[in-house]
């Protein structure tokens, strides 16, 4: 079952890093998931640019806005995503937990959908 991993982060706890602790972290996360790669484990990953970047899309009563940044009002901001594959929800929370980025935020672990089911059932 494949997994998707929502890397989570807070500034405030990124900022308060020490000196070069962030290039540590980032290394020995890259390098984890080229481990997790080469296993068949980590399908796909990638980092996001930071939330302020973002735009928000909302259609509401046939009107649609662009707002600018994430729409909710949170410490925390999405940073980046895993996609995994793993036996069961226990193995996608242990992949989890190897990550360095639940010191600085959450991780998010949640099953991914099987849209060819989906399809089959909506008939598309």
């Amino acid at each position: 079952m494949q997994y998707l991993l929502l890397i989570y982060t807070d500034d405030t706890l990124l900022d308060g890093l020490a000196e070069g602790e962030y290039d540590t972290m980032m290394r020995g996360c890259l390098q984890h998931a080229d481990a997790l790669q080469a296993e068949g484990t980590l399908l796909g990953f990638q980092q996001l640019e930071h939330a302020s970047t973002a735009k928000t899309v909302r259609t509401r009563v046939g009107r649609t806005q662009v707002f600018d940044g994430p729409f909710s009002e949170t410490k925390e901001m999405l940073a980046g995503f895993n996609l995994i594959e793993a036996d069961s929800e226990e193995e996608a929370l242990r992949i989890a937990r190897e990550f360095p980025w639940a010191r600085t935020g959450s991780i998010e672990v949640r099953p991914v959908r099987d849209v060819g089911a989906v399809r089959a059932r909506v008939g598309a």
